[in-house]
C-alpha cells in the first residue's frame, strides 16, 4: 500500500485495520469468503481503467482487443465448468442478475414463484418491497413447520395459479433443494424455471450439493461466496433452456446491456476468470466436499448442547439457529455478542419467526471462509463450543439483568449485557490464536 499510504493515509488506515479484523476474526457469514491473491490483484489491476460497453467483438468504444480475449476466456471457463451453452458475466451482483432474467423473458403483471424471504428465499424473489413485488405478481412456495420444503403444497399452488417462473434458490434455507420435483413442478404448468444457486455454486462445482443443470431453464448466481472469487455475477441458459427458446440467451444479454447497465466491470470479470482457474482443480473439490462436513459438525455439535436448529440442521453450508426458542435471546444481540468474541456471524429470520426483520429469532452462520482457511472437523467442535459458551452466558447476563424483549431493542442495554460477559472476552482471546494457526491463505 506505498502509493495509497502517501496518498490517502486515512483511508489506507482504514484498510489496514480491515485486514487485522479478517485476520484476528472467524468469518462465519455463509455469504462470504476470503479470494486469493491472483483474484484481488485481477480485480485491482488497470483493466478497471477501461470501458468496454457491449459484449466481445461487439462493442461501441476502441481499444477492446484485451477485453474481448479476457470476456471471451472467463465466458469459455464457466461453460466448461457447468457444461452449459451460454454465459453472461457482465451483471455487476446477484440482484442485477436477476433482474436481467426476469426483464428478458417476462411481462410486467407476470406471475412468478419464489420461497417466501422470511423462511429462506431472496429479497429478489418477490418481496413486496423490492423491485420484483413491484413489477411481478408474486406467489411464494413455503417450508412446513418441520423446517422442510412442502413440495406437494408447492404443485398444488403452482396449478392453482400457473406461474409464468418458478425460481429454485435460498439465503437461509438450510437444507439442499429437490431440483427434480421442482422440474416437474415447472413442468406441470409450462412455467420457466430459474435456479438461483448464489450460495451454492462452489458446492455444486465440488459434487457436494445437487446440481440443477439438467433440470433448469435458467441459472443465477453471484461469485464471491462458495466459488471463492470477487463480487459479481453471471447468468447461465442450459441446453433445455435453448431447446425452450433458443432466442433465450439473445433476450438475456440485451436484457443485461443495453437493457439495465452500460458497461461491465472487467476487472471483476477477470477476477471472475482466475476464481474459475482455481475451481478447475482438485483442491477445490476437496475444499467443496469439506465445507459441507465441516457445517455438518458444526451443527450437530451446537445441536448436542441444545442449540434449536431450523430444518433439524444442515446438508450444505450454513446453518439457521433458533436463539430465541433455545436461550429466548434475539438473533441480533446473540450476533453482536459473537462479534465482541471475534466470531462474526449475522441476524436472521426464522421461518413463521414472530418478531421483526430487525431483531429477529434467528442467527446465520456458515463455513465457507473458516473452510477457505484449512479448519476442518476438530475446529468446527471447538467453534460450536465457543459459540454456545458465549451465547448461553449473554442468555445467563440478560435473564439476570431482567431484560425484556422491547428492553433488548435498546442498543445501549445490549452493549451493557455483552460488556458483562467474561465469556466473549475469553473466546475473543482463543479465537485470535486460532486465526494465527489458521492464517487467511494467499494462494489456492
Amino acid at each position: 500500500m506505498s502509493f495509497l499510504s502517501k496518498t490517502d493515509p486515512q483511508l489506507a488506515k482504514i484498510l489496514k485495520d480491515e485486514i487485522k479484523r479478517q485476520n484476528e476474526t472467524l468469518m462465519m457469514i455463509p455469504s462470504e469468503n476470503h479470494t486469493s491473491e491472483a483474484v484481488r490483484e485481477a480485480v485491482g489491476s488497470c483493466l478497471q481503467d477501461k470501458y468496454c460497453e457491449g459484449y466481445p467483438y461487439r462493442r461501441y468504444y476502441q481499444g477492446q482487443e484485451n477485453f474481448d480475449k479476457l470476456e471471451t476466456l472467463c465466458r469459455e471457463r464457466i461453460k466448461k465448468a457447468f457444461g452449459v451453452p451460454y454465459v453472461n458475466v457482465q451483471p455487476l451482483s446477484g440482484a442485477p442478475a436477476n433482474t436481467a432474467v426476469y426483464f428478458a423473458l417476462l411481462k410486467p403483471g407476470d406471475k412468478m414463484m419464489g420461497l417466501r424471504l422470511d423462511q429462506g428465499g431472496h429479497i429478489t424473489h418477490g418481496l413486496a418491497i423490492n423491485y420484483s413485488g413491484v413489477f411481478y405478481k408474486n406467489i411464494f412456495y413455503h417450508v412446513g413447520k418441520d423446517g422442510q420444503i412442502d413440495y406437494q403444497a408447492m404443485a398444488s399452488l403452482a396449478k392453482k395459479e400457473k406461474p409464468k417462473i418458478i425460481i429454485a434458490g435460498i439465503t437461509s434455507f438450510p437444507l439442499a433443494l429437490d431440483f427434480k420435483k421442482f422440474s416437474q413442478i415447472a413442468e406441470s404448468v409450462d412455467a420457466l424455471l430459474m435456479a438461483d444457486m448464489s450460495h451454492v455454486a462452489g458446492l455444486i462445482l465440488a459434487g457436494s450439493y445437487p446440481n440443477p443443470v439438467p433440470y433448469v431453464h435458467i441459472i443465477t448466481t453471484t461469485t464471491h461466496k462458495t466459488i471463492r472469487g470477487p463480487r459479481g455475477a453471471i447468468i447461465m441458459v442450459t441446453q433445455k433452456g435453448l431447446k425452450k427458446d433458443p432466442e433465450m440467451g439473445v433476450k438475456i444479454d440485451k436484457a443485461v446491456f443495453p437493457g439495465l447497465q452500460g458497461g461491465p466491470h472487467e476487472n471483476n470479470i477477470a477476477g471472475i476468470a482466475v476464481a474459475f482457474k482455481e475451481a478447475g482443480k482438485p483442491a477445490f473439490i476437496r475444499y467443496g466436499k469439506q465445507i459441507v462436513r465441516n457445517a455438518k459438525v458444526l451443527a450437530e455439535s451446537l445441536k448436542k448442547k441444545g442449540l434449536k436448529l431450523c430444518s433439524g440442521g444442515t446438508n450444505t453450508h450454513l446453518i439457521l439457529i433458533d436463539l430465541m426458542g433455545s436461550l429466548n435471546i434475539s438473533g441480533k444481540l446473540g450476533a453482536e455478542a459473537l462479534e465482541a468474541a471475534g466470531i462474526i456471524t449475522n441476524y436472521n429470520g426464522i421461518p413463521y419467526d414472530p418478531n421483526p426483520p430487525f431483531f429477529p429469532s434467528g442467527l446465520r452462520l456458515g463455513t465457507p471462509a473458516i473452510t477457505s482457511q484449512g479448519m476442518k472437523e476438530k475446529q468446527m467442535e471447538q467453534i460450536a463450543d465457543w459459540i454456545y459458551n458465549v451465547l448461553k452466558d449473554i442468555s445467563k447476563i440478560k435473564k439476570e439483568l431482567k431484560v425484556s424483549f422491547d428492553q433488548e431493542k435498546n442498543k445501549i442495554i445490549r452493549e451493557k449485557i455483552i460488556k458483562k460477559s467474561r465469556e466473549a472476552k475469553k473466546v475473543k482471546v482463543l479465537v485470535r490464536k486460532l486465526c494465527r494457526r489458521f492464517p487467511i491463505k494467499k494462494k489456492y
